[in-house]
């Protein structure tokens, strides 16, 4: 999906949803700020979970000003999703082959990261 049109998606993704709703629903400022932080928080971190999958096929994501995500890969390339839910075909055809998360490959490597390996 391109930049402008990506603009038009007003649909929050349910990996969103809880840390919205709070935002909206915090009357004072200094609430409302506090909520931006922990969303920005929780979009760092569950990027950071993601990219433990992702590794194995040589990708990368991102948070992009808390609006967008950037999935990158080794050769440089790179695209825009909207969400967590648009970033898997992305990242298969970035990959250029299927994302299995039951890829045995891909569960040893998940099992010796989380060993310190």
């Amino acid at each position: 999906m391109c930049i402008l049109c990506g603009e038009f998606v007003t649909q929050i993704h349910w990996t969103e949803k809880h840390a919205e709703d709070k935002a909206r629903a915090s009357i004072d400022a200094g609430a409302k700020d506090e909520n931006r932080r922990n969303r920005r928080r929780e979009r760092v971190r569950r990027a950071a979970v993601t990219n433990e999958v992702l590794r194995h096929y040589g990708l990368k994501v991102s948070d992009w000003s808390g609006t967008r995500y950037v999935l990158r890969d080794g050769k440089g390339r790179s695209e825009l999703v909207q969400d967590l839910g648009s970033l898997w075909p992305v990242a298969q055809k970035l990959a250029g082959r299927p994302l299995d998360p039951l890829d045995p490959a891909l569960q040893a490597a998940l099992r010796e990261a989380s060993n310190g390996g």
